[in-house]
């Protein structure tokens, strides 16, 4: 049987978000938009994720999929963290964080390698406190806070470029 990517389950709604604190609210926007990505990827198949179906961009979901990873632990592991390891996917020369070398046969590892990289980011944030700042690459100094607000813009673009790509494949919109 060829794998497709599993259907999701939400575990956030973002009703819930309308009278908690600013972490849970982060958190919570966060999960939603990172659940968001692999809903617009549920139910395809390997081939139909590694499809560029906007022309005339090579962009394609499982290419989303792989670049969130990799900017997931850019700011949460690397920078935040400050840990010392390498890239998920591609190395620091290519630019494109994992957008390019998308091949269908690699959607269930790269989609593994995601969660992975997920868990691993809410790890290394738990327990911080969202004023907590490091150095960025460049010396300036950011927050936790900033971090967050970071991810959830880049998701928010990014779940725009799935939405088109989503349609263009197989007909389907909406967020679920």
């Amino acid at each position: 049987m060829t794998w497709t990517a599993p259907p999701v389950v939400r575990t956030q709604q973002l009703g819930g978000l309308g009278s908690v604190t600013e972490r849970q609210m982060l958190e919570g926007w966060l999960t939603w938009h990172r659940e968001t990505l692999l809903a617009k990827c549920a139910g395809l198949d390997p081939g139909q994720l590694a499809r560029a179906t906007v022309e005339p961009s090579d962009l394609t979901l499982l290419g989303l999929v792989r670049h969130m990873a990799e900017v997931e632990r850019w700011w949460f592991r690397r920078g935040f963290a400050g840990e010392d390891l390498g890239d998920v996917f591609t190395g620091p020369a290519d630019g494109n964080e994992g957008l390019d070398g998308v091949l269908a046969a690699d959607a269930e590892r790269d989609f593994g390698l995601f969660r992975a990289e997920v868990e691993a980011c809410d790890a290394a944030a738990a327990g911080h406190d969202l004023d907590e700042t490091f150095l960025s690459s460049r010396g300036v100094s950011l927050s936790l806070r900033w971090v967050y607000m970071l991810m959830i813009q880049e998701y928010a673009r990014h779940n725009g470029h799935a939405d088109f790509l989503r349609e263009r494949t197989d007909g389907v919109t909406g967020d679920e």
